[in-house]
């Protein structure tokens, strides 16, 4: 089996990671204008920006732990839906473990 590394993996693996993460994304988005946020445009693209890099992100952190398929898609969508929420949480993991 070759070695794992962002540029081995398929363009239709790319396409469902991105795709769930910008679905998690939109419905965290929706979440938010359910509590009486208005409707922006540029705020919607940055969300749904971010929940694409987060959830990027998470599948090659799956990847790297050797985390199985069905469990990969969960956090990724999960990881997605936080958004900037779960980059916070991340960093302040890595802070405690490595310090500043």
């Amino acid at each position: 089996m070759p070695e794992k590394d962002p540029q081995s993996y398929s363009i239709l693996t790319y396409t469902w990671v991105v795709g769930l993460s910008i679905w998690a994304g939109s419905v965290s988005y929706i979440r938010k204008l359910r509590t009486g946020l208005r409707f922006s445009l540029i705020e919607f693209i940055g969300e749904v920006v971010t929940s694409g890099f987060v959830g990027l992100l998470t599948y090659w952190l799956c990847e790297y732990a050797g985390i199985e398929e069905p469990l990969t898609p969960v956090l990724v969508g999960i990881s997605a839906h936080m958004g900037s929420r779960a980059i916070w949480a991340l960093e302040n993991i890595l802070m405690r473990r490595y310090g500043p």
